[in-house]
């Protein structure tokens, strides 16, 4: 079970601090487990590893089989929620590397997340004469990035493979009933699953959003619902011993005592786009009516050697969340060297992982004495229960400090304002007077 470490924050705040907030953590957790509180027709995911819909499941298990025995390569299209959770379970869990291994699944390569003319044309030349399958997923179809990606793509594989042909391998993840890219994949006959109208996107990892991807690469989706449950029934009952609580309520004292920044650092590199999940979930979700932590991450040790000054002696503005692994997956030994040049041979013959778990808390305790707070993030070991249990923990606790915040943990009015800016700019029907105004702005 994931457990949460709060005694190098103890300095930073009030003694009481969690005493403080427990009515309101439990008004939040009732908002949450009831559905009664701001944005309550967005917490389907509250009940999501009990609840999830088993028949779709199957097929999402049974669509991944197909495109691993189809397909050397699977373009994964979205934005967002939409990708990030995916990336993230998929690096963490596979590689950074996992396209460049040997290995019996697909190549996987994410597409839709940029207009960025190169990167549409990268993905293109890599997956070149090899075969391939599409999952397309929006709510809409309308978003801009995966809308133009798609429609590339799309091309792609009708060319190669004719229409009939591109019908079998490209998967459209969107809304039950309604929207643009429902339409156009009943009416091509496309296998669809469901984004649910309840879950908004960045909680969308553990839904056919992410699960489908993610069993493509051959990781354990059962495992990973089996640990999301596991931790949704720790999170009902909530309480003191609740690590979502935990680190719930010391994020908001932290952010009551001016930490404005919180920075996720974790000493593994493949856990970069889990942090970049991370950011969406809490950036999206807390930052709003002028408040809200900054999320930001980094990778130790490397950004050590970059980060690490601004992070000890810089202005006193932020606090750390490290999440730690007790075990290794691998284990690898430091070498002898007969002419030790380096003067490390005090380290020959010890493992690998040692020196980066005292490299962990030598850093812990060089910070912490700079006047930067450490929350500890523990799990037993980087696996997909383990991830499961991960996901959800960090699902439930922003949840939970949305609240705690006062502001509505499941909307997001500010992503709009460049979308209509863009659209206006790029001369989208109806946006025509906004469109002089802008480039009168800008001087066009």
């Amino acid at each position: 079970m994931i457990q949460v470490n709060t005694k190098n924050c103890s300095a930073f705040v009030p003694k009481d601090y969690f005493s403080l907030r427990e009515d309101a953590l439990s008004q939040a957790q009732a908002w949450l487990q009831d559905a009664t509180g701001e944005g309550n027709d967005f917490v389907g995911w509250v009940h999501l590893p009990r609840d999830y819909d088993r028949e779709e499941f199957a097929r999402i298990k049974a669509a991944a089989q197909k495109i691993q025995a189809q397909s050397a390569a699977l373009v994964v299209i979205g934005i967002g929620g939409s990708y990030l959770g995916a990336r993230g379970v998929i690096e963490a869990l596979c590689s950074p590397n996992y396209n460049q291994k040997q290995k019996d699944t697909p190549n996987i390569y994410f597409a839709g997340n940029t207009l960025s003319t190169d990167a549409l044309t990268e993905i293109a030349e890599l997956i070149g004469e090899q075969d391939f399958s599409i999952n397309v997923i929006s709510k809409s179809g309308t978003t801009t990035e995966p809308a133009i990606s798609f429609r590339f793509f799309r091309e792609l594989c009708e060319k190669k493979y004719g229409k009939e042909g591109a019908r079998e391998r490209i998967y459209a993840t969107t809304d039950a009933k309604r929207g643009v890219l429902k339409a156009l994949s009943d009416a091509e006959g496309y296998e669809t699953f469901v984004v649910p109208d309840s879950v908004g996107g960045r909680y969308s990892v553990l839904t056919a959003v992410g699960l489908l991807p993610i069993a493509v690469c051959g990781i354990d989706i059962d495992a990973l619902m089996a640990g999301a449950a596991n931790m949704m029934e720790n999170c009902a009952q909530g309480g003191a011993q609740c690590p979502a609580w935990q680190y719930a309520a010391a994020r908001s004292a932290l952010y009551e005592c001016g930490k404005k920044v919180e920075i996720l650092a974790c000493y593994e590199p493949s856990f970069r786009f889990m942090a970049e999940w991370w950011k969406q979930l809490y950036g999206e979700s807390e930052g709003k009516d002028g408040k809200g932590l900054f999320p930001a991450s980094v990778e130790f040790t490397a950004d050590l050697h970059s980060m690490g000054q601004y992070i000890q002696q810089g202005e006193r503005l932020m606090f750390e969340t490290v999440v730690r692994y007790d075990q290794p997956r691998t284990t690898l030994t430091v070498p002898f060297d007969e002419s030790n040049g380096d003067g490390l041979n005090f380290l020959a013959g010890k493992d690998m992982s040692f020196v980066n778990e005292q490299a962990m808390d030598g850093t812990l305790l060089a910070h912490v004495e700079g006047g930067v707070p450490n929350l500890i993030v523990r799990a037993a070991r980087n696996d997909a229960q383990n991830m499961g249990e991960l996901i959800y923990f960090f699902e439930y606790a922003c949840g939970l400090s949305g609240y705690l915040l006062g502001v509505n943990p499941f909307n997001q009015p500010g992503v709009e304002s460049y979308k209509k800016n863009m659209f206006a700019l790029l001369g989208k029907p109806g946006y025509e007077d906004m469109r002089a105004a802008l480039l009168e702005k800008l001087g066009k």
